[in-house]
């Protein structure tokens, strides 16, 4: 670039500078700075579009149109050359304006006499806040200089706006981070909950962008930047030579050194900063672009590195300002985790202080997920913006039933929400009161209620919740967490602990569940175009025999003759179960030769999640000790809608009579064999679900340990004959689902 524009860039950036510096409110700001920028670029139009809403932009400020237009005129996203530069995040420069496609004449701005336009969106960290216009009576596209030009002032712009630098009347000019915001997300994990804001990796507010010594700012960036790759370079020789050697996670280092020393980077940063920028407000201007592309490109791998890139942005910026992590601040009151993801070891760092966790990111089957579960923690997924909503210490309410999270709510939204939580903890404590009692349905049958786990921070649960076992323990927790393979001797003490734990209780361990979107950061990753259908589970155990029977090993020698029940995931035929159940033998022979003690008594079963396993032949029924019905999976694949995709995992009830029928047919095939059947799932979970799934003719659930009292409640309360029958007539009566058949039931046994 030559020196003449960066010169020219400098010495309108510093105008602006001067120009925010002074007294005014944001309306006044944002005249002055219209008026500057047309002034210095010699053109007759400056506007500047900001978002009223997320589909909304408006007219907040114009050098050269009318002024009647100001807080009129407004553009849905996507409408017109502004919505579409809104839209896309890109750049539009044309000599032609109206021959361009897609443009929209707006008569009250009076702008038909404008041939040229340059737009460039106002972003901030990849989030577009609005537009920046520039037009010209004269037919011409504007220079790369110009549009460098025009693109530094506006992400200057976007700072300050962070910094509420234009608030005023008007949705488009509120102020930032102060009035209430609801987000509407996926659930993760049921529950309610009220606190304060916790950002997991605080976002960094560059309160300088504008500087004046460039020589000054380019040694601060490379010394950051020197300060960066140290710590990169330290943190492989630690992986290097630590117990936790591992190929894997040096290649991901090698990658952030890689970008670290990038020229290209260090070049881009240096520019913008010659051309005015501090060193931090370079490097965020650089991290905005990335996002941008990251948003646009499809490839997976592509999109990690840029998320590498953006991650070592965020480091720099920590240097450079002294702000984000380890800035000594303590957790708030009641602290909700906020974060854009996390990874399952970060967030046991937390541990229960947590009343709930919202993520813009995530799945209902991801680590956090699975984690938060274990740690009965509300958890919101799919909350879009709310990293660059949200301040430390906001006051927040997770609604995890509904998946909405109000953010600074009105006291009104809060009084309604403090009520909601007050009738819960009223309804636990009349649970309490059967916690020692049957689940007797008032026909007669005794259902067995089961609490899922995979911590040891879950066992405490087992006794005050009043399960009578552990239906569930995810092994693969213990594996998530670390960051290299666990040692058979600790998996041992591990699972030797659940088991003292759970005091003579039956507790049935599923073998790893890994592969879909549990991923072992020290295994290889696969490149699948449907991982939920793809390597994982049990054909990872059968593939990989070493770690299956490693441990198979660890479980034998952790019940030291004790009872122990051992089961098989995703198991899609019988083969499987079979070459799994015949691994599990014979390391029994080999423990057994090696004089160890073997279990008084061994159970080995399979939980059925493929409609496959339903029409196993009888041989597998009377082979398996026992079944578990896995209903999150076993849902997903009968109705061939991914649980992780919000367009269609809602649209399919668990009350459809199609899949209670199938229910029903495994029931019969289990009731054939005298094969003991189980259910283990949300569904498990969700009182009129469960009474449903039990009066299908199934006696043990499985589920979180929160569920256990309004299920035992509800099915005490109930005849399940009674229910079977009305279940039946709906479905008679050509009903896609019983859920209103039920619901009128039970409103009738009130």
């Amino acid at each position: 670039m030559a020196e003449r524009t960066e010169t020219e860039s400098r010495k309108l950036l510093g105008r602006l500078r001067d120009t925010l510096a002074e007294a005014g409110a944001g309306q006044e700001r944002l005249d002055r700075i219209t008026h500057l920028i047309a002034d210095s670029m010699g053109t007759e139009v400056c506007s500047i579009y900001l978002f009223r809403d997320a589909d909304t932009l408006e007219l907040c400020a114009t050098e050269g149109l009318q002024a009647g237009a100001v807080h009129e005129t407004r553009l849905r996203l996507g409408e017109g050359l502004v919505g579409r530069v809104a839209r896309s995040g890109q750049v539009i420069n044309t000599a032609n304006a109206p021959a361009e496609k897609g443009f929209r004449f707006m008569p009250e701005t009076g702008e038909e006499r404008y041939s040229s336009f340059l737009g460039v969106p106002v972003q901030r960290l990849g989030e577009t806040l609005g537009v920046l216009v520039v037009q010209s009576l004269a037919a011409r596209r504007f220079s790369d200089d110009e549009v460098y030009a025009l693109e530094v002032v506006a992400m200057v712009l976007a700072e300050m706006s962070e910094l509420g630098a234009f608030t005023g009347e008007g949705a488009a000019l509120a102020a930032p981070h102060q009035h209430p915001v609801s987000f509407r997300g996926s659930v993760g994990q049921e529950g309610t909950a009220e606190g304060h804001v916790w950002l997991h990796d605080p976002r960094v507010v560059v309160t300088n962008p504008v500087a004046d010594d460039p020589e000054a700012e380019i040694a601060r960036l490379r010394a950051a930047i020197d300060e960066l790759r140290g710590t990169l370079d330290g943190l492989i020789a630690g992986v290097s030579t630590g117990t936790t050697s591992d190929k894997e996670q040096i290649e991901v280092l090698e990658s952030y050194r890689m970008f670290a020393n990038s020229r290209g980077w260090m070049r881009r940063m240096e520019e913008d900063i010659a051309a005015g920028l501090s060193a931090e407000a370079a490097v965020e201007k650089e991290q905005s672009a990335a996002r941008a592309r990251l948003a646009q490109v499809p490839d997976p791998y592509l999109r990690d590195r840029l998320h590498d890139l953006d991650d070592l942005s965020n480091r720099l910026l920590r240097i450079l300002t002294g702000q984000g992590r380890d800035t000594g601040a303590t957790l708030p009151p009641n602290p909700v985790l906020v974060a854009r993801n996390i990874g399952p070891g970060e967030l046991l760092d937390y541990g229960r202080q947590l009343r709930g966790i919202v993520l813009e990111e995530g799945s209902v089957g991801s680590h956090a997920a699975i984690v938060a579960r274990a740690l009965a923690i509300p958890l919101i997924i799919h909350a879009k913006r709310i990293t660059t909503e949200a301040l430390n210490g906001d006051p927040i309410f997770l609604d995890g039933d509904q998946g909405i999270v109000h953010l600074r709510p009105e006291e009104s939204v809060a009084s309604a929400f403090r009520d909601k939580i007050a009738m819960q903890a009223d309804a636990q404590e009349r649970y309490a009161d059967l916690r020692d009692k049957p689940a007797k349905a008032l026909s007669g049958e005794v259902i067995r209620l089961d609490m899922n786990a995979g911590l040891m921070a879950d066992l405490p649960s087992l006794i005050g919740s009043g399960a009578e076992g552990v239906g569930l323990f995810r092994t693969e927790l213990q594996f998530l967490i670390r960051s290299h393979m666990p040692k058979r001797g600790d998996l041992v003490s591990i699972y030797s602990r659940v088991m003292d734990s759970a005091q003579g209780r039956r507790v049935v361990f599923r073998t790893l569940d890994i592969g879909s979107d549990k991923v072992l950061p020290y295994l290889k990753p696969q490149d699948e175009p449907n991982p939920a259908m793809g390597w994982r589970a049990i054909r990872v155990g059968l593939d990989k025999p070493g770690v299956l029977r490693m441990q198979l090993q660890a479980l034998i020698r952790a019940a030291n003759g004790r009872p122990l029940t051992v089961m098989f995931p995703f198991v899609a035929q019988f083969d499987e179960f079979r070459a799994a159940r015949d691994h599990l033998l014979r390391v029994m022979e080999r423990e057994d030769r090696l004089g160890r003690a073997l279990p008084e008594k061994l159970e080995i079963g399979a939980m059925l999640e493929t409609p496959s396993l339903a029409f196993a032949p009888r041989a597998f029924f009377e082979l398996a000790d026992f079944i578990s019905i896995g209903g999150n999976d076993l849902k997903q694949f009968f109705f061939a809608a991914d649980r992780e995709n919000e367009r269609v995992r809602r649209r399919y009830d668990t009350l459809n009579v199609s899949f209670l029928n199938f229910v029903g047919q495994i029931v019969q095939r289990c009731a054939e064999t005298g094969t003991p059947l189980s259910f283990c799932g949300e569904d498990a979970g969700r009182p009129v679900e469960a009474l449903c799934i039990a009066a299908m003719g199934l006696r043990t659930l499985s589920m979180r340990p929160a569920s256990i009292g309004p299920v035992k409640h509800l099915i005490c309360r109930s005849d399940l004959n009674d229910l079977r029958a009305a279940i039946e007539a709906a479905g008679a009566a050509g009903e896609q689902s019983v859920r209103g058949a039920v619901m009128e039931w039970l409103g009738r046994q009130r």
